[in-house]
């Protein structure tokens, strides 16, 4: 589960701060009206929405601002890709949040003005003392020459949660035994490092047990990834001949995409039955006035508050977070621990200095789990790993000890939607 969430803190290389937002940013928080002040959480994902609660239950003045009905969980979605999840139990509605007392505006937030502290709401100004962005990522298009949002209806990315995934599962299906699935995954840093592997290993499941003649070629812009060792000794001992994987060295860079779905890198190009490009990713295009020109959003170690407005926090996956990857276990326990800096700071009182542990789990076979830990603390405004706190799972492990890993991913799941969501 997700005991033992602290905190956690980033700050990324020397970013400059924008003059255009000038010394009006630094009129106190609470200025604004005479009641209590108001936070404005804009996404209800697994950041958003756990923050969002936490505050609420702080006695926090809360409204949480999403437009979507319900959510649909990228944790544990390709299990469904391999048709080994129903896709029902990656849906999550806002009810839980409301019968708790959240308020909710069921709009989207398109744009925030820092100096006169509202939030821009369909026709609206919506106004805060504090706002906190928890947007999650876009698909930086740019960086894959030639993919587009029309392109990727034909090759799915398959990396929001979205109906893109049931899309890469009806592609894998129609699929004739002895075709070729080509994946290409992005360079560092990207949503849930170890996303792109996981998938890797269970479409390579879905072909061994229902297409034995196929195969799996994946092309990686790195040369080490995470759990690698972990991934490629159950790559060789459940999926030789069907998974190969190719990286940064070895040719494995995706430098463009035709629009018949051909994969160009350095050493040549890859053409499959069914296309997975995974592209590089950006911080959602609402927190771009707080993203530095890496694409993403560096903030504070210890609140999460924006390195270049004041009053605004980000946390989630848009957020730069150092040694802390982008995942839904890390945007869950970043949501409590803004909550609580935001309290501190409500009362005038400077935030505690946080620690943050972040798990992840991934899936390579049913049953059949693995997991990296690691615990964070800030060090000189930079988030850095705590040696020896956290690791992987052991390499040479019996089966049984597998079969826990995948069930500890389970019971996170639980505790990790049933914080959020209710």
């Amino acid at each position: 589960g997700s005991k033992g969430n602290r905190r956690v803190v980033r700050t990324s290389m020397k970013t400059p701060r924008r003059t255009v937002l000038g010394a009006a940013l630094a009129m106190p928080f609470g200025a604004r009206a005479q009641g209590r002040a108001r936070v404005l959480v804009v996404g209800g994902g697994f950041g958003g929405a756990t923050c969002a609660r936490a505050l609420h239950r702080a006695g926090v003045n809360v409204t949480l601002i999403e437009p979507a009905t319900e959510y649909w969980s990228c944790p544990f979605s390709n299990p469904v890709i391999a048709g080994l999840r129903d896709r029902a139990a990656q849906r999550f509605t806002y009810d839980g949040l409301r019968a708790a007392g959240v308020p909710i505006i069921a709009a989207r937030a398109t744009a925030f003005d820092p100096v006169a502290r509202t939030v821009r709401v369909g026709d609206t100004d919506q106004p805060y003392d504090r706002l906190v962005l928890s947007p999650g990522v876009d698909m930086n298009e740019a960086a894959l020459p030639g993919y587009s949002a029309a392109l990727a209806e034909q090759y799915p990315h398959a990396w929001k949660g979205s109906a893109q995934n049931m899309l890469l599962q009806k592609q894998l299906e129609a699929m004739p035994d002895g075709g070729t699935v080509v994946m290409s995954v992005p360079p560092n840093p990207y949503r849930c490092p170890p996303g792109p592997y996981e998938r890797a290993s269970l479409i390579a499941h879905y072909l061994k047990t229902h297409k034995p003649r196929s195969k799996l070629l994946v092309l990686d812009a790195k040369d080490a990834f995470s759990k690698q060792k972990l991934f490629q000794a159950a790559w060789a001992e459940l999926y030789p001949g069907i998974l190969e994987w190719v990286g940064l060295s070895a040719g494995g860079r995706v430098t463009a995409i035709d629009p018949d779905g051909t994969l160009q890198t350095e050493f040549g190009s890859h053409r499959g039955d069914v296309v997975n490009p995974i592209p590089p990713q950006r911080a959602a295009a609402v927190a771009t006035p707080v993203a530095d020109r890496t694409g993403w959003c560096p903030v504070d170690p210890i609140s999460f508050e924006s390195r270049l407005a004041p009053g605004v926090h980000v946390i989630g996956d848009a957020a730069m977070m150092g040694a802390m990857p982008k995942s839904a276990f890390a945007a869950g326990a970043q949501g409590k621990v803004c909550a609580d800096a935001i309290v501190a700071l409500l009362a005038g009182q400077p935030p505690e200095t946080p620690r943050l542990i972040n798990t992840c789990y991934s899936m390579v076979a049913p049953g059949y789990g693995i997991s990296v830990a690691g615990v964070y603390r800030p060090v000189n405004g930079q988030l850095v790993d705590i040696e020896s706190a956290g690791g992987t799972s052991p390499l040479e492990a019996p089966p049984e000890v597998r079969a826990q890993e995948a069930a500890y991913a389970e019971e996170w799941y639980r505790t990790a939607t049933a914080e959020a969501f209710g």
